[in-house]
């Protein structure tokens, strides 16, 4: 069981929020009173992907998107 003060607490809050999910329970003191426990409501379903990790599959586009607009299409937009 991990500890932390109320001032590591509030400064590190988002790290001891992950250490709990992971299963950690923190106890919060105010001086050296225990006054909280923090602990995970359930574990974290899954953990982030690694960056550059491919989660999609890739974009693709119609063979034409970037074809030059005919005279038709740019007066249809109005430009």
């Amino acid at each position: 069981m991990k500890t932390a003060t109320t001032h590591e607490a509030k400064t590190h809050l988002s790290r001891l929020i992950r250490e709990a999910q992971s299963g950690e329970t923190v106890v919060i003191l105010s001086g050296k009173t225990p006054v909280a426990k923090l602990t995970a409501i359930s574990e974290a379903d899954r953990s982030r992907p690694r960056v550059g990790t491919v989660t999609s599959d890739p974009v693709t586009w119609a063979e034409d998107a970037f074809a030059p607009m005919t005279q038709t299409e740019i007066e249809q937009w109005g430009l």
